[in-house]
């Protein structure tokens, strides 16, 4: 395919799954139980990407309970009050809280990107969490005898070994979820805690090659989760211009749920950095109906007027299933615009003669 296409990370978990997840919670069967069940899981989301056609395939995160805090599954330090994120229908997600140090990772993605290489010869591509979401685990009242200074220089430290170790299991991108970011200019309109993010995720990515920080993405969304948002009334232009300071090699971006795409196009092509891919979010999560290839075309289309080809990709807005309990979309609408997404990324390249 002339213009490369690329799944977001998550999908909603088979109902099996889900029910797994719920007796495992309730001690009704154990850790080796519920692994086959995940197991069983990953090998179905591979198949099915592959079978329709996805030059990339991801294992869907059937392994995360969540995509924000999954490297913190079993940690001892923590209680279940810190920062709460609303999103635009009135429900909530909560964060836990750090009660001391140092911190450490319990879980890195490297293992599920592994475990899903395993499974097939066809590029996978993993998602790990941005250092900054983490960074909010730790309170503002501070923990005696672990200052904020040491907090964050343990996190920086976890962040760059599981990154690289995602590109030593033979990742095809890695890509760090930052959906904080736009969330920041609803929390600080200024743009003080976006700065702050950016600096804090640069100081990983800084630690990296620019060989290696090609194979480095990063994807900013409004909130994706039971077909709700927490920050799509932000602006675009107020996000992009930092978010492209990240030392990274591509971006993708929410825009298939955007009214203006056009506005927000221009805005991309004016602060795009040279060198770097931007994939355009085609399908949106998000709307229950399923999107026809050739909507999808037109969409593309349309970025090509702004952006150059070799800058250009395709993806879906976000992922479907951020929470593993996350049922607003079935699995098999998913795959469904996951197709829409293939096949019409594949009708633009042939209508623009690539």
């Amino acid at each position: 395919m002339s213009i490369p296409t690329e799944p977001i990370g998550s999908l909603p978990r088979p109902r099996t799954l889900i029910q797994a997840l719920t007796e495992h919670a309730q001690g009704r069967i154990n850790d080796a139980d519920l692994a086959s069940v995940q197991d069983t899981a990953v090998a179905d989301t591979l198949d099915r990407l592959a079978q329709l056609g996805c030059p990339v395939l991801v294992d869907g995160d059937q392994r995360k309970p969540n995509s924000l805090t999954y490297p913190v599954t079993g940690l001892k330090s923590l209680t279940p009050d810190g920062v709460t994120i609303p999103f635009a229908d009135g429900h909530t997600r909560q964060l836990p809280m750090l009660t001391g140090g140092p911190f450490r990772y319990q879980v890195r993605a490297d293992s599920y990107l592994r475990a899903a290489r395993a499974r097939t010869q066809l590029p996978v591509k993993q998602a790990v969490v941005a250092p900054s979401l983490l960074s909010l685990l730790y309170p503002a009242g501070g923990i005696d005898g672990y200052s904020r200074e040491a907090f964050l220089g343990d996190l920086v430290d976890e962040a760059e070994a599981e990154i690289r170790g995602c590109l030593d299991a033979g990742a095809h991108r890695v890509q760090l979820d930052f959906t904080e970011g736009r969330l920041s200019l609803k929390l600080d309109p200024s743009g003080a805690l976006l700065d702050d993010f950016v600096a804090l995720n640069n100081k990983v990515l800084d630690r990296f090659s620019k060989d290696e920080r090609a194979r480095l993405g990063v994807h900013a969304d409004p909130g994706a989760d039971q077909g709700s948002s927490h920050s799509l009334d932000v602006d675009y232009a107020e996000l992009l211009p930092r978010l492209f300071r990240l030392q990274v090699g591509t971006f993708s971006l929410p825009l298939a749920c955007e009214p203006d795409r056009g506005r927000v196009l221009k805005v991309v092509a004016d602060q795009l950095p040279s060198g770097a891919r931007v994939f355009v979010g085609v399908t949106d999560p998000a709307d229950p109906r399923v999107e026809t290839p050739e909507e999808v075309r037109d969409r593309v289309l349309e970025a090509a007027q702004h952006l150059p080809m070799e800058q250009l990709g395709t993806c879906d807005d976000t992922g479907f299933a951020t929470f593993a309990d996350d049922t607003s979309t079935s699995r098999d609408t998913a795959f469904a615009k996951i197709e829409a997404r293939v096949r019409g990324t594949e009708l633009a390249a042939q209508a623009l003669g690539l």
